[in-house]
Formats: structure tokens, sequence, C-alpha cells
């Protein structure tokens, strides 16, 4: 990364000192605009045009874009289709672990029936979201069978109904430790990716909430991205949503899709669940969706429920309140060139001044 000193190359000691500051404006635009004459600017309109394209060129040539994203971003793969529906599933959690998976498994066949490709279940399906629950509740995900029956359904299902299904999260208990996983299974019921939540839900608001996943959950190490029959899906739990990082680094990784299984609470979630969802969608010009449990009234921990469709210009494109619902929406790829070709981000970062550095591809070299 550059150094702070390389500054100087535009603010000398003496524009530093000049109490003028529009003099130091001019200094720095002289180092990017080129010379242009007033007779080439006002010559006639298509001169202009032309004239203002040609600085646009310069500057973003001057701002390597392609260093911004350490390693350089990869380009938008082709996906395996260009439109397909989308399944939401907002459930209504109880604490009754088989009647949970019996559930969810209802509502996967009712969104596949509808038309959904593919089908994301919420945050902590199978059991309350509860400190205690978790080690209660949870699995040996990669024993599978009685040891997972969760996953187990997942894989029966998606198999059966040719469906990509992102099994929302559940507890994982690996050893002595417990994850909030997310499993990811293909059309041919293979587990295809295993996301562990990576930002653990940490957090005090006096009056509001308290909650520490921490007490009882090992964070996730690993960002979790997955090419599948619907496009390729980066993932993140609820609490991730909130780090643009993991977001950019699945931009640059091709993403065309994000999902995020989550239970934002009535603290936040009025405050903060849309806007960051519409905000990892426009920054990064790709579609997001996420998935909530129903809002329960006797549950100890309340779910703010709205699970969600954003698409890449950060417009909602179908949403739910809080009682459970099943939303079909569709998906269609081919915005994500029109939208990136109108505003185009990539070619305009400033790769001269900042960079992403995806720590898990550059050690991968």
């Amino acid at each position: 990364m550059k150094s702070a000193i390389s500054s100087s190359l535009f603010f000398n000691s003496k524009n530093l000192l000049n109490p003028n500051p529009l003099s130091r404006f001019i200094s720095l635009k002289s180092n990017f605009l080129p010379k242009l004459s007033p007779r080439s600017i006002t010559k006639s309109p298509s001169s202009s045009t032309s004239a203002l394209r040609s600085i646009s060129s310069s500057m973003a040539s001057s701002f390597q874009p392609e260093q911004a994203r350490v390693p350089s971003a990869l380009p938008l793969p082709a996906p395996p289709l260009t439109k397909f529906n989308i399944g939401l599933c907002q459930l209504s959690v109880t604490s009754d672990k088989k009647r949970n998976i019996s559930h969810a498994k209802k509502a996967i066949e009712e969104a596949a029936s509808k038309g959904a490709k593919l089908v994301l279940l919420p945050e902590i399906w199978n059991s309350p979201y509860s400190n205690d629950s978790f080690p209660v509740y949870a699995e040996d995900i990669d024993a599978g069978g009685d040891a997972s029956p969760s996953t187990a359904m997942l894989s029966e299902v998606s198999k059966r109904l040719r469906i990509t299904i992102i099994g929302g999260s559940i507890p994982e208990r690996v050893g002595d430790r417990l994850y909030n996983t997310c499993c990811v299974f293909g059309s041919d019921g293979e587990l295809k990716a295993k996301h562990r939540k990576i930002h653990l839900f940490d957090i005090d608001i006096p009056g509001k909430i308290t909650f520490m996943e921490s007490k009882t959950l090992t964070a996730g190490e690993t960002p979790t991205i997955v090419d599948t029959d619907v496009g390729r899906i980066g993932i993140g739990i609820c609490y991730d949503i909130r780090f643009q990082e993991l977001a950019m680094i699945y931009a640059a990784r091709g993403a065309h899709l994000l999902c995020y299984p989550g239970a934002f609470n009535m603290t936040t979630g009025p405050l903060h669940w849309e806007l960051l969802q519409r905000a990892r969608a426009t920054d990064n010009q790709l579609y997001v969706a996420t998935c909530s449990p129903a809002r329960g009234s006797g549950a100890g921990y309340t779910a703010w429920g709205h699970s969600t469709l954003v698409g890449p210009f950060g417009e909602v494109l179908a949403t739910t309140e809080h009682e459970e619902d099943i939303i079909i929406a569709e998906i269609d790829y081919s915005v994500l060139e029109q939208r990136r070709t109108s505003l185009p981000l990539n070619k305009q970062r400033r790769g001269d001044l900042y960079q992403l550095v995806d720590v898990q591809r550059l050690n991968s070299k």
C-alpha cells in the first residue's frame, strides 16, 4: 500500500502554507486534468462531450482501479442461467426440533412448487435463538445422518426437487466447539459449502438488548463463496452483513448474489436491516437476499422478520412483514451488467489511494 508520503506529490509545503484553499484545489486538479483550451471546450457540443470523455478516461487511467483490490478482482463469470426464481422461507421456530425440521421441509416444497430454483432459509431455524439452546440443538454436520437430521433433510429435499438450498443456519458441534453454520446443498443433494458465522453477535444497547453469542459460539474464519446451478453466491450470516469488507471480498471474487440468513432484533431491525441490505447491494452492484425467522410473540429473542430481495441498484424487489410467509421473486442476472455499465464503479476505484486485501486469496497464490 502506498505511503502517506506520496501525498507530497500533490501538496508541497508551499501549497500547505498557502492560506488560499482554492490554490491548493487548482494544484491538485492540474495533476489529474489534461490541458484544455477554452476553444476546445466551446467549439461545439460534440467536441465538448468528446473533451469531457477524454478527461474522464484520463482520470480513470490514473486511478489504477485494478490495484484497488488485491489480488485484482475476478471478472463476473457467466452464470449457468440468466433468470430464475428465488424462494425466501420466513419460518416460525419453536422449541420442538422435529416440528421445526418438518415445517421447514414443507416450506421448501411449497417454494419449489411455486417455481423457486433457489430456496433460502432463516438463521437458526431448527432451534430457539438463545445461548442456552445452542448446545442442546447442535448437530454434527460432518457426521451427517442421525447426527444431523436438519442437514439430512436439506440434502434429501434438494436432490428430490432438483433445487439449490441455502440452508439458513443451525448450531453446529465440532468437538467441544459450537458454530453458527450455514450449509449449501446443490441440486444433486450434495453439500457444496459450509459457512461458519465470522462475526459473532456481541452487543449491549442499554435498556434495549444485550446478547453475547461468544459465550457459547466460536467465530468462523473463512469467507464462503460457492458456484451453484443458479450462479456464484457469497454467504454471510446475520451480523456478517454489517461488515462491508466481507461483501466487497465476495464481489471481487465474482459473486452474482449474496445470501444472508439473519435474525435481526426489534431494536436494530427497524433501524438497520433493510438499510444494510440495500447498502451491500448498492456498493457491490449485485443481488442481496435475506431470510429471517418469523416473529414469535412468546420467544425470548424476538426477530424483526422482513425477509427481502434487493437488486443491484439498491431497489427492494420483494419483501414481507413479520409473520410467517414464503416470498417468490425473480432474479435477472442480465441486470448486473447493465447497472455496472451505467455506473462503472469498478473502473473508478482509486487504487492509487486505497486497497482491499483478500488475505485468503493472497495467501493461496
